[in-house]
Protein backbone atom coordinates (compact mmCIF):
# COMPACT_ATOMS: atom_id res chain seq x y z
CA UNK A 1 0.00 0.00 0.00
CA UNK A 2 1.76 3.34 -1.03
CA UNK A 3 1.99 6.06 1.19
CA UNK A 4 3.24 9.86 1.69
CA UNK A 5 3.95 12.05 4.65
CA UNK A 6 2.25 15.65 5.34
CA UNK A 7 1.85 17.70 8.23
CA UNK A 8 4.20 15.53 10.46
CA UNK A 9 1.87 12.51 9.36
CA UNK A 10 1.48 9.12 7.24
CA UNK A 11 -1.47 8.64 4.80
CA UNK A 12 -2.22 5.47 3.10
CA UNK A 13 -3.42 5.74 -0.48
CA UNK A 14 -4.57 3.80 -3.50
CA UNK A 15 -3.79 4.80 -6.92
CA UNK A 16 -5.50 2.43 -9.39
CA UNK A 17 -6.66 2.48 -13.16
CA UNK A 18 -5.11 4.93 -15.89
CA UNK A 19 -7.10 7.34 -17.56
CA UNK A 20 -8.14 11.21 -15.87
CA UNK A 21 -7.70 11.12 -12.05
CA UNK A 22 -10.71 11.28 -10.21
CA UNK A 23 -9.81 11.37 -6.13
CA UNK A 24 -12.04 9.88 -3.47
CA UNK A 25 -12.67 11.08 0.10
CA UNK A 26 -14.32 8.62 2.28
CA UNK A 27 -16.69 9.30 5.18
CA UNK A 28 -16.74 9.32 9.16
CA UNK A 29 -15.19 5.72 10.40
CA UNK A 30 -14.70 4.58 7.30
CA UNK A 31 -11.65 3.62 4.92
CA UNK A 32 -10.61 3.81 1.43
CA UNK A 33 -11.62 -0.12 0.99
CA UNK A 34 -14.81 0.26 3.09
CA UNK A 35 -16.02 2.92 0.91
CA UNK A 36 -15.00 2.42 -2.40
CA UNK A 37 -13.41 -0.32 -2.71
CA UNK A 38 -16.11 -2.75 -1.66
CA UNK A 39 -19.09 -0.95 -2.71
CA UNK A 40 -17.69 -1.23 -6.13
CA UNK A 41 -16.65 2.72 -7.01
CA UNK A 42 -13.01 1.73 -7.78
CA UNK A 43 -13.62 -1.21 -10.30
CA UNK A 44 -16.84 0.82 -11.83
CA UNK A 45 -14.45 4.00 -12.22
CA UNK A 46 -11.25 2.07 -13.49
CA UNK A 47 -13.41 0.17 -15.88
CA UNK A 48 -14.94 3.53 -17.32
CA UNK A 49 -11.70 4.57 -18.13
CA UNK A 50 -10.48 6.42 -14.86
CA UNK A 51 -7.86 6.96 -13.11
CA UNK A 52 -8.91 6.50 -9.47
CA UNK A 53 -7.25 7.54 -6.22
CA UNK A 54 -8.25 7.77 -2.76
CA UNK A 55 -6.36 7.89 0.65
CA UNK A 56 -7.12 7.59 4.21
CA UNK A 57 -8.18 10.57 6.10
CA UNK A 58 -6.41 11.14 9.25
CA UNK A 59 -7.19 8.94 12.25
CA UNK A 60 -9.08 6.22 9.94
CA UNK A 61 -7.75 3.18 8.11
CA UNK A 62 -4.00 2.92 7.93
CA UNK A 63 -3.16 6.68 8.08
CA UNK A 64 -1.61 8.32 11.56
CA UNK A 65 -3.60 8.72 14.30
CA UNK A 66 -4.36 11.93 16.40
CA UNK A 67 -6.40 12.34 19.60
CA UNK A 68 -6.56 16.25 19.41
CA UNK A 69 -10.04 17.00 18.06
CA UNK A 70 -8.75 20.82 16.43
CA UNK A 71 -6.94 18.46 14.19
CA UNK A 72 -10.02 17.14 12.47
CA UNK A 73 -11.21 20.60 10.96
CA UNK A 74 -12.51 19.46 7.35
CA UNK A 75 -10.52 22.26 5.83
CA UNK A 76 -7.37 20.91 7.81
CA UNK A 77 -8.09 17.11 5.83
CA UNK A 78 -8.96 19.16 2.57
CA UNK A 79 -5.09 20.44 2.99
CA UNK A 80 -4.83 16.35 2.97
CA UNK A 81 -6.34 15.86 0.17
CA UNK A 82 -4.56 18.74 -1.68
CA UNK A 83 -0.84 17.41 -0.18
CA UNK A 84 -1.77 14.11 -1.88
CA UNK A 85 -2.50 15.70 -5.21
CA UNK A 86 0.62 17.43 -4.97
CA UNK A 87 2.44 13.88 -4.01
CA UNK A 88 1.14 12.47 -7.09
CA UNK A 89 1.68 15.81 -9.31
CA UNK A 90 -1.83 15.82 -9.94
CA UNK A 91 -2.93 19.65 -11.34
CA UNK A 92 -6.42 19.15 -11.60
CA UNK A 93 -8.82 16.20 -10.91
CA UNK A 94 -12.53 15.35 -10.27
CA UNK A 95 -13.27 15.12 -6.81
CA UNK A 96 -16.04 13.08 -5.12
CA UNK A 97 -16.38 12.95 -1.33
CA UNK A 98 -19.45 11.07 1.13
CA UNK A 99 -20.77 12.25 3.89
CA UNK A 100 -18.07 13.65 6.11
CA UNK A 101 -15.54 13.18 2.94
CA UNK A 102 -18.30 15.42 1.94
CA UNK A 103 -17.40 18.49 4.19
CA UNK A 104 -13.87 17.84 2.95
CA UNK A 105 -14.40 17.94 -0.28
CA UNK A 106 -16.16 21.50 0.12
CA UNK A 107 -13.69 22.90 1.61
CA UNK A 108 -11.23 21.56 -0.94
CA UNK A 109 -12.95 23.45 -3.91
CA UNK A 110 -13.02 26.66 -1.90
CA UNK A 111 -9.59 26.84 -0.76
CA UNK A 112 -8.24 25.57 -4.17
CA UNK A 113 -11.27 25.58 -6.87
CA UNK A 114 -8.44 25.50 -9.68
CA UNK A 115 -7.60 21.99 -8.69
CA UNK A 116 -11.32 21.05 -8.75
CA UNK A 117 -12.45 19.98 -12.53
CA UNK A 118 -15.87 19.12 -10.91
CA UNK A 119 -17.35 18.52 -7.64
CA UNK A 120 -19.40 15.08 -6.43
CA UNK A 121 -21.07 15.50 -3.36
CA UNK A 122 -22.75 12.09 -1.69
CA UNK A 123 -24.43 11.61 1.29
CA UNK A 124 -24.30 15.42 2.31
CA UNK A 125 -27.25 17.45 1.30
CA UNK A 126 -28.73 20.79 3.53
CA UNK A 127 -26.88 19.42 6.42
CA UNK A 128 -23.50 20.92 4.91
CA UNK A 129 -24.80 24.45 6.11
CA UNK A 130 -27.42 23.95 8.84
CA UNK A 131 -26.34 20.98 10.51
CA UNK A 132 -23.34 20.35 12.56
CA UNK A 133 -22.27 16.88 10.83
CA UNK A 134 -22.95 13.56 13.30
CA UNK A 135 -24.45 14.62 17.10
CA UNK A 136 -21.69 14.12 19.83
CA UNK A 137 -23.98 11.03 21.31
CA UNK A 138 -22.21 9.01 18.44
CA UNK A 139 -18.60 10.21 19.84
CA UNK A 140 -19.98 9.53 23.36
CA UNK A 141 -20.57 5.80 21.73
CA UNK A 142 -17.31 5.71 20.98
CA UNK A 143 -15.66 5.67 23.90
CA UNK A 144 -18.22 3.82 26.47
CA UNK A 145 -17.04 1.49 27.96
CA UNK A 146 -18.85 -1.45 26.09
CA UNK A 147 -21.27 -1.48 23.33
CA UNK A 148 -23.75 -2.55 25.92
CA UNK A 149 -23.82 0.33 27.66
CA UNK A 150 -25.10 2.61 24.49
CA UNK A 151 -28.46 3.32 23.93
CA UNK A 152 -28.51 5.60 21.47
CA UNK A 153 -29.34 3.70 18.22
CA UNK A 154 -27.02 6.29 16.11
CA UNK A 155 -24.22 5.55 18.38
CA UNK A 156 -24.57 1.88 18.52
CA UNK A 157 -24.57 1.62 14.83
CA UNK A 158 -21.21 3.56 14.71
CA UNK A 159 -19.84 1.92 17.76
CA UNK A 160 -20.48 -1.70 16.35
CA UNK A 161 -19.34 -0.47 12.92
CA UNK A 162 -15.89 0.96 14.51
CA UNK A 163 -15.42 -2.61 16.38
CA UNK A 164 -15.80 -4.30 13.67
CA UNK A 165 -13.57 -2.59 11.73
CA UNK A 166 -10.95 -2.29 14.50
CA UNK A 167 -10.75 1.52 14.38
CA UNK A 168 -9.27 3.43 16.96
CA UNK A 169 -12.30 4.52 18.52
CA UNK A 170 -10.37 7.44 20.74
CA UNK A 171 -8.77 8.74 17.50
CA UNK A 172 -12.66 8.51 15.31
CA UNK A 173 -14.31 9.90 18.68
CA UNK A 174 -11.24 13.61 18.23
CA UNK A 175 -12.49 13.63 14.45
CA UNK A 176 -16.57 13.53 15.38
CA UNK A 177 -15.96 16.78 18.04
CA UNK A 178 -13.49 18.16 15.34
CA UNK A 179 -15.23 18.27 11.91
CA UNK A 180 -18.28 19.25 12.89
CA UNK A 181 -17.87 22.91 11.83
CA UNK A 182 -20.30 23.48 8.81
CA UNK A 183 -20.42 25.83 5.94
CA UNK A 184 -22.37 29.42 5.50
CA UNK A 185 -24.40 29.98 2.86
CA UNK A 186 -21.95 32.32 1.75
CA UNK A 187 -18.75 29.84 1.25
CA UNK A 188 -21.55 27.63 -0.31
CA UNK A 189 -22.31 30.22 -2.80
CA UNK A 190 -18.76 30.33 -4.16
CA UNK A 191 -18.57 26.87 -4.98
CA UNK A 192 -17.75 27.28 -8.70
CA UNK A 193 -16.99 23.98 -10.04
CA UNK A 194 -19.61 21.83 -12.14
CA UNK A 195 -21.27 20.02 -8.68
CA UNK A 196 -23.60 17.10 -8.63
CA UNK A 197 -25.50 16.84 -4.67
CA UNK A 198 -26.62 13.16 -3.99
CA UNK A 199 -28.73 12.14 -1.28
CA UNK A 200 -30.23 8.75 -0.67
CA UNK A 201 -34.76 9.31 -0.07
CA UNK A 202 -34.08 7.90 3.37
CA UNK A 203 -31.00 9.56 4.36
CA UNK A 204 -31.75 11.12 7.74
CA UNK A 205 -28.06 11.94 8.55
CA UNK A 206 -27.21 14.17 5.48
CA UNK A 207 -30.27 16.44 4.16
CA UNK A 208 -31.92 16.88 1.70
CA UNK A 209 -29.65 17.75 -1.45
CA UNK A 210 -32.37 20.27 -2.74
CA UNK A 211 -31.96 23.46 -0.91
CA UNK A 212 -28.35 22.93 -0.89
CA UNK A 213 -28.74 23.29 -4.43
CA UNK A 214 -30.35 25.89 -4.37
CA UNK A 215 -27.58 27.66 -2.52
CA UNK A 216 -24.69 26.51 -5.07
CA UNK A 217 -24.19 27.85 -8.14
CA UNK A 218 -25.13 25.95 -11.22
CA UNK A 219 -25.66 22.73 -9.07
CA UNK A 220 -27.65 19.78 -9.84
CA UNK A 221 -29.63 17.12 -7.39
CA UNK A 222 -29.51 13.45 -7.62
CA UNK A 223 -32.31 11.67 -5.18
CA UNK A 224 -31.13 8.21 -4.76
CA UNK A 225 -34.14 6.24 -4.69
CA UNK A 226 -35.30 3.70 -1.46
CA UNK A 227 -31.54 4.34 0.26
CA UNK A 228 -30.64 5.09 4.01
CA UNK A 229 -27.61 6.99 4.57
CA UNK A 230 -25.63 4.06 4.40
CA UNK A 231 -27.58 1.75 1.52
CA UNK A 232 -26.92 4.42 -0.69
CA UNK A 233 -23.32 4.86 -1.59
CA UNK A 234 -23.06 1.48 -3.59
CA UNK A 235 -26.26 2.04 -5.19
CA UNK A 236 -26.63 1.51 -9.16
CA UNK A 237 -28.64 5.24 -9.43
CA UNK A 238 -25.73 6.76 -7.72
CA UNK A 239 -23.23 5.23 -10.43
CA UNK A 240 -25.18 5.72 -13.07
CA UNK A 241 -25.31 9.40 -12.58
CA UNK A 242 -22.03 9.92 -11.27
CA UNK A 243 -20.49 8.36 -14.41
CA UNK A 244 -22.85 10.32 -16.74
CA UNK A 245 -21.78 13.80 -14.86
CA UNK A 246 -17.95 12.62 -15.05
CA UNK A 247 -18.54 12.69 -18.77
CA UNK A 248 -19.69 15.70 -19.48
CA UNK A 249 -17.19 18.43 -20.90
CA UNK A 250 -16.55 19.96 -17.27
Amino acid sequence: MPTFTHDGLDFAYLDEGEGEPILLIHGFASTKEINWVGPGWVSTLTGAGRRVIALDNRGHGASSKLYDAAAYDPDIMAGDALALLDHLELRRVDVMGYSMGGRIASCLALRAPERVRSLILGGIGIHLVEGAGLPVTVAEALLAPSLEEVTDPMGRTFRAFAEQTGSDRRALAACIYGSRRTLSREEVGRIRVPTLIAVGTRDDVAGSPHPLVALVPGARALDIPGRDHMRAVGDKVFKEAVLAFLAEPH
